[in-house]
């Protein structure tokens, strides 16, 4: 079997004592360094109204990211298409991929990428419903002759990869519907794998278990707060580990902490490997929530180290590759 491709998913944090201004900055860098590390593609969410999360406008970032790279595929995961007008999304990747031919994806969601209320100002009117959005995105991307509105930029094969993402069976069967390539974010829903041509997989990787088990520490925290009714930016190792925890502290996050793999290398790969396996992926998307920037660069200069390690398992007729 060949071995697995590995890809990057980067939220760009805005960790606690951070600004938006440094978390862009370390995307940057970062997306370079998957590049020099042979990572295939980097993606961005969309996300709106997070105060730890820099990444809100994936179109505008990924012009950024693809100028500032040479090889990588750059993409978006997910743009959520039930925020925007599916020609305008045909007219901004199309543009893209005009600029950086055959690197560019377009993953589209259909969650709503932030609270109630933010979600309200992203889109204060609602009057089609996702498969009718997904359709007419589709005509944009590829019009016929006659149409009367096209997207211009996309004319002359400048048409980004389309992918589906989701964390559902559902939205795995609409994938296979509209013969689209399937994404699942295993990383919030590691209890419901399915088929996937690309999986999202939260990884902390250290030299050693104790070393990243100890990183964790942040993340665990920042979920605990979030159970607790608290709303807090990622901390750091240090103040994660001072933190007053409860027995029902504990428990709770051992209970919760099965979205986030952490260890060293040797202890990893099976862990990996399995996921692969129970979803039949051929790739592998890393995202490492991590405080400390050169943590979160050494992690993902352990995990490349293991790609040759990690086979790629068989799933339906689409290419991850492209």
């Amino acid at each position: 079997m060949a071995s697995a491709v590995l890809s990057v998913l980067d939220t760009s944090p805005i960790v606690e004592g951070s600004t938006p201004r440094e978390a862009l900055l370390n995307t940057v860098d970062l997306a370079r360094l998957a590049e020099d590390l042979g990572y295939h593609r980097y993606w961005v969410p969309e996300h709106h109204g997070m105060r730890g999360v820099a990444s809100s406008a994936p179109a505008v970032l990924i012009s950024h990211l693809a100028n500032a790279t040479r090889r990588l595929r750059i993409g978006a995961g997910a743009v959520l298409l039930p925020n925007h007008p599916p020609l305008v999304i045909a007219e901004q990747f199309g543009t893209l991929a005009a600029l950086h031919p055959g690197r560019i994806d377009l993953g589209i969601g259909r969650a709503p990428g932030g609270s109630k209320a933010a979600s309200a100002a992203v889109r204060p009117q609602r009057t089609k419903d996702f498969g009718d959005q997904l359709a007419e995105l589709r005509y944009y991307l590829d019009p016929p002759e006659d149409a009367e509105v096209k997207a211009i930029p996309v004319l002359g094969g400048n048409v980004p990869a389309l992918w589906l993402l989701g964390r559902s069976p559902e939205s795995a069967a609409l994938a296979a519907k509209h013969g689209l390539q399937y994404a699942f974010a295993h990383h919030l829903a590691p209890d419901a794998p399915v088929d996937a041509d690309l999986v999202s997989v939260s990884v902390i990787a250290a030299e050693d278990d104790e070393r990243a088990e100890w990183l964790a520490g942040s993340t665990r925290l920042k979920v605990l707060s979030r159970i607790r009714g608290t709303r807090i930016r990622l901390p750091s190792p240090e103040d994660a580990a001072a933190f007053p925890y409860t027995a029902d502290d504990r428990a709770e996050i051992a209970k919760r902490s099965g979205a986030v793999l952490t260890g060293g290398p040797e202890t990893l790969v099976p862990k990996l490997q399995r996921i692969l396996d129970e979803t039949r992926s051929g790739e592998l998307m890393v995202t490492t929530p991590l405080y400390h920037h050169a943590d979160r660069r050494r992690s993902y200069e352990l995990v490349a180290s293991l790609a040759g390690r990690l086979m790629a398992c068989s799933n339906r007729s689409a290419s991850s590759r492209a």
